[in-house]
């Protein structure tokens, strides 16, 4: 079963992708857990998601979780498969509570600015997909353990 989950191939393209979506999404995990770029850190976010949209505090803190932590194995490349899923569980759940409503694009310049809509998620999706079909990639802690088992 781990084999599977950590099965990849030296592709640096993947390894960029994986990065990138690490470092993006790491960003937001740190806004929700540590307050940081203009977050409101974790006791915040979750009265704050409680009210908007009844969502229960345990899967506040999955998200929480799953955007610092789980962004950080990402970044390594340690069971990126299991960690990309988590980010595509997250983009889901994002665009059906929150972005789907104000229709596709991010309306930053509309007056006044109702909502913002969903093709960053879009984008963060077709990621995810890449990750789950191809695993870490080159330059992750999934290779490595792949090579030290002989499978490489």
């Amino acid at each position: 079963m781990l084999n599977s989950l950590i099965s990849t191939q030296n592709i640096r393209s993947i390894a960029v992708i994986r990065i990138v979506l690490a470092i993006v999404i790491m960003a937001h995990g740190a806004q929700k857990l540590l307050g940081w770029f203009g977050g409101h850190g974790v006791t915040e976010t979750i009265q704050m998601w409680q009210q908007r949209w009844g969502m229960p505090a345990v899967i506040t803190m999955l998200v929480i979780l799953c955007e610092s932590f789980g962004a950080l194995f990402l970044l390594v490349g340690f069971l990126g498969r299991v960690m990309a899923a988590g980010v595509g569980c997250v983009m889901l759940g994002a665009m059906w509570l929150v972005h789907l409503r104000w229709g596709f694009y991010m309306n930053w310049y509309a007056l006044p600015q109702t909502g913002e809509g969903f093709e960053y998620h879009l984008l963060v999706l077709s990621m995810v997909i890449a990750l789950l079909m191809s695993g870490s990639g080159a330059w992750s802690v999934d290779l490595w353990l792949q090579s030290r088992n002989g499978k490489n």
